[in-house]
């Protein structure tokens, strides 16, 4: 630990930091090799980066990289969003080791026009600087060949590498091939197509890979009524049926309001050290692309820090020229030009929603290959995660959790519940009778119970647990730490409370809690131990209550005993009622025997008479 003090600048560092200027920039941290181990970006330069060697820092990752800095380099740029690109491209350049990285090396396609005369239209994954058009990229392809399969459907354009030069067509190069005789080109080779109508049909394939599937329907009408109107039925036919596919396209595809276009939607989803992020990009109401990264934490940023880079990511990537984005909560970043929108209802939030669902499917998705690769890697993290966030020396493969309960001291009683490995392990569960305390004392229960089960589990040598986990604050914890104490065992095992009010985290001898994330599966895994002792405790003292009521009421009888009284509640409901039904209905659960015994009880004046009736008649 003594390695991860924190670190001081040297008189050369000092020196910079003092000229840092005030403005919008990233910032490059170099090693004693002249490496670059980190790239950061900041609003304000001199406070961002001064802040690593002024603030104390909890991250041993942190320190680490503090004490590693021996060089800083830094860029001035106009605004802080030109800082989150530079640092956005110096990262995927140089991969420093502490930066976040995005877990994504596909290369996605685009959908080429052509630069050449009579453009073809097709997809590709390597663009090249010649002049062609290229969509794109996109996150799927499916969607990316639906759309090429529309265009192909639409518009018979040419899939041949021939240089249709007009001096080539002239001089009658090329003859037609088999495309021309099954309908999916007009043979612009031969001359048979003009460039000028060819033209056309690839302006309006331009406008649906954009999204602007409207206008082209609008488009396509207007022809279509022309057409109708010269008597010209065919080919007002034939493009009735392009309209007729591309409006059932165009229903599949919008999902929102269509006046909702030209906008950004990012979710974001966090468990532990990853994050998964989804971006959409919709235009009219459809979403024409999506994708979802995950992103592994490096030095504990915050869950803005990492929206903030995916955001930038995608927006290089997918080239957005989106004016708005919708987000889940502001990352006080800031966007010129850009609109940041967080919806609180309306089509919006139907958006921001459907991201959502689709980082968690994402989220669910890598837990899936994940398992299947490593069954035990959810175990491992957890634990890992577990030991980090509890400051303990070992894994907690062993954790038991302890719940009282009693009513105003009734009846006390105990439960505690034992996890293996993030796992229920029900045959090792306990109930405790609390034999030592008088009347409601959660403290002493505490202490009694915590002495009686680690004596006994010393006395029998058998394994003890790694966490020990105790459902309440301060004093519940301090009663626990009593019986350690006096067992030896304090020190040797790790020992917490659990407040229930705010799910505050005690330590022995800290007065300050510990708060974990609602999101930490740390926290989930203790709440689940205390939720479960409480429910076994409670059943159990459930049990013992109905016992003790039966007990003092029917079991008082003599000769019933426990299993006869439980009989008689489970036919009649209720000692009142067992009082009040009549000897032979009585006699139908119990037997006669006993029903008489339970009758006369109940019914003293009734025996009396027939007993005075008996006597006189042997007189």
């Amino acid at each position: 630990m003594q390695a991860l003090k924190e670190a001081k600048p040297n008189t050369e560092l000092k020196n910079l930091l003092r000229s840092l200027p005030e403005k919008p920039g990233i910032y490059q941290y170099f090693d004693k090799e002249g490496k670059i181990i980190y790239v950061g970006k900041a609003k304000n330069l001199k406070k961002r980066v001064g802040s690593y060697f002024t603030k104390t820092h909890q991250s041993g990752k942190l320190r680490l990289l503090v004490r590693k800095i021996a060089d800083i380099k830094f860029v001035v740029t106009a605004t802080e969003m030109d800082a989150l690109l530079l640092e956005n491209n110096l990262i995927k350049e140089y991969q420093p080791r502490y930066n976040i990285q995005l877990k994504d090396d596909k290369s996605f396609p685009w959908i080429c026009i052509k630069n050449e005369p009579f453009p073809r239209i097709f997809s590709t994954r390597h663009p090249i600087k010649d002049g062609s058009e290229y969509f794109g990229p996109y996150a799927s392809v499916r969607m990316m060949r639906t759309l090429l399969d529309i265009i192909k459907q639409l518009f018979p354009l040419r899939t041949c590498k021939l240089n249709l030069h007009q001096k080539n067509i002239e001089k009658e190069k090329y003859k037609v091939c088999l495309e021309y005789h099954i309908g999916n080109c007009k043979a612009p080779c031969v001359g048979k197509q003009s460039e000028t109508d060819y033209n056309e049909s690839i302006q309006q394939a331009r406008s649906i890979i954009k999204g602007n599937i409207a206008h082209v329907i609008a488009e396509l009408k207007k022809l279509m009524h022309l057409a109708a109107g010269e008597m010209d039925f065919e080919r007002a036919q034939m493009l009735k049926e392009k309209v007729e596919i591309l409006e059932k396209y165009k229903s599949k595809s919008t999902i929102v309001n269509p006046r909702i276009n030209n906008i950004d939607v990012l979710s974001i989803v966090t468990e532990d050290d990853l994050a998964y992020v989804n971006y959409l990009h919709v235009v009219k109401g459809a979403i024409v692309q999506a994708h979802t990264v995950e992103i592994k934490k490096k030095l504990d940023e915050t869950t803005a820090e990492l929206l903030a880079f995916a955001f930038t990511d995608f927006r290089n990537r997918f080239n957005s020229t989106a004016r708005e984005i919708i987000l889940p909560f502001n990352p006080q970043l800031d966007f010129p030009d850009i609109k940041l929108t967080i919806p609180q209802r309306g089509d919006k939030k139907q958006l921001l929603e459907l991201s959502e669902r689709n980082a968690r499917y994402y989220q669910m998705e890598r837990r899936k290959q994940a398992s299947l690769i490593d069954p035990d890697r959810h175990k491992k993290r957890t634990l890992n995660r577990m030991q980090k966030d509890l400051r303990m020396k070992v894994l907690p493969e062993i954790i038991e959790c302890f719940d009282n309960s009693n009513i105003q001291g009734s009846y006390p009683v105990a439960a505690m519940v034992q996890f293996v490995n993030i796992k229920p392990n029900k045959k090792a569960y306990r109930h405790f009778n609390i034999k030592t305390v008088v009347g409601p004392d959660d403290f002493a229960s505490m202490e009694e119970v915590i002495l009686r089960r680690y004596g006994r589990l010393q006395k029998e040598k058998e394994k003890l647990p790694q966490l020990i986990v105790v459902d309440g604050g301060k004093g519940q914890l301090s009663s626990a730490v009593k019986s350690l104490k006096a067992l030896g065992l304090y020190g040797k095992i790790t020992v917490i409370g659990i407040a229930k009010k705010l799910e505050e985290l005690y330590f022995p001898g800290d007065p300050l809690p510990l708060y974990l994330d609602k999101t930490s599966e740390t926290l989930k895994i203790i709440q689940q131990l205390r939720d479960e002792a409480h429910r076994f405790g409670i059943t159990h003292h459930r049990k013992r209550r109905e016992k003790g009521t039966i007990k003092s009421q029917l079991t008082a009888v003599d000769g019933i005993g426990y299993s006869t009284a439980q009989k008689l509640l489970r036919k009649f409901k209720s000692v009142k009622r067992v009082k009040a039904v009549s000897f032979e209905q009585l006699t139908t659960v119990i037997g006669r025997a006993k029903a008489k015994v339970v009758f006369d009880h109940f019914h003293p004046q009734q025996e009396n008479r027939k007993e005075s009736t008996r006597r006189r008649r042997q007189t």
